[in-house]
C-alpha cells in the first residue's frame, strides 16, 4: 500500500523535540505528509519543523489544539484536491523519537477495521494531580455511550478523513478528545484503542502545570456539558474519589 495518511501535529512552543517527532512520523508506513500547526509559539517551533521536512502552517495567535487540529486537517484536505482523501494521524508535539511506534494506530484504520483509534501507552508516566480530569473524562464517556477507555484523553488518534468530517465542529479546547470519542461512537463509528509504546513529556506540579490541568478540566467538563448535562453533576464526587 502506498501512502495515505497524514500527520498532523498540533504544536506550541516545542522547539526542543519537534524536530524527531517530525522526522519519526514521516517514517511511518503509509504516511506520505506531514503537517505541524504551529499554535502561536514564541520560539522557533515552527521554523525547526520546516527544517525536519514538515509542511508548517502557523497561527498568528495560540488558539488552543482543537483549533490547530482543525487547521491541521483542513491544510490536508486542500492539498488532497481531487485525490482520495488521507486518513488523519494526529501526534502530539512532544513525542520525539517515541513517534516512530505510532504504526499500530494506523494500520486498523487504513485496513477498514476500525474508523478512529485511541492510543494506549503501555510505558506510563505519572502526570501530579491529572487523575481528577481523566476520571471526569472516562466517567463522562461511559455514561454517555458505555465504553469505558483506558486512556480517555490520549491525543495520538488515527480517524478516516468521514469520521472527522463527521464530528466537527470540535469541541473547544482540551475537551476534544473526550467529545470525538462520545460523537463517532453515537454516530456509529467503530473506535478501538491499540496499545503503543510511547511517550511524551510528563505535566509537573508547579503553577503553570496546575494552570493547565484547570484549564484541561474546564474544557473536557464543558465538552460534556453540552452532551450529558448529568456527568457534571458527579464532578465534586469524582474529586474526592481515590
Amino acid at each position: 500500500m502506498g501512502g495515505d495518511t497524514a500527520a498532523v501535529i498540533p504544536a506550541a512552543n516545542e522547539a526542543d523535540r519537534i524536530a524527531a517527532t517530525v522526522r519519526a512520523a514521516a517514517a511511518l508506513p503509509g504516511v506520505d505528509l506531514v503537517v505541524v500547526v504551529d499554535d502561536g509559539s514564541s520560539d522557533q517551533t515552527g521554523r525547526v519543523a520546516r527544517a525536519a521536512g514538515a509542511r508548517v502552517v502557523r497561527h498568528s495567535r495560540n488558539k488552543g489544539k482543537a483549533a490547530a487540529m482543525e487547521t491541521g486537517a483542513e491544510s490536508v484536505r486542500l492539498l488532497d484536491e481531487d485525490a482520495a482523501p488521507r486518513h488523519l494521524l494526529f501526534l502530539d508535539a512532544d513525542l520525539g523519537d517515541t513517534a516512530q511506534a505510532a504504526a499500530p494506530l494506523i494500520e486498523p484504520v487504513r485496513a477498514g477495521e476500525a474508523d478512529m483509534t485511541i492510543a494506549v501507552f503501555t510505558t506510563r508516566v505519572r502526570l501530579g494531580g491529572h487523575g481528577l480530569v481523566v476520571r471526569l473524562s472516562k466517567e463522562g464517556i461511559r455514561r454517555a455511550t458505555g465504553f469505558e477507555p483506558a486512556q480517555p484523553l490520549n491525543g495520538q488518534r488515527c480517524l478516516t478523513r468521514a469520521a472527522f468530517e463527521a464530528a466537527r465542529p470540535l469541541a473547544h479546547g482540551f475537551g476534544v478528545e473526550t467529545a470525538l470519542t462520545i460523537d463517532l461512537l453515537r454516530k456509529g463509528f467503530r473506535v478501538t484503542e491499540v496499545e503503543v509504546d510511547m511517550a511524551h513529556r510528563a505535566t509537573g506540579t508547579d503553577w503553570r502545570a496546575q494552570l493547565h490541568r484547570a484549564v484541561q478540566l474546564r474544557d473536557v467538563a464543558r465538552a460534556l456539558a453540552t452532551r450529558e448535562p448529568l456527568v457534571t453533576q458527579n464532578l465534586d464526587k469524582l474529586r474526592f474519589k481515590r
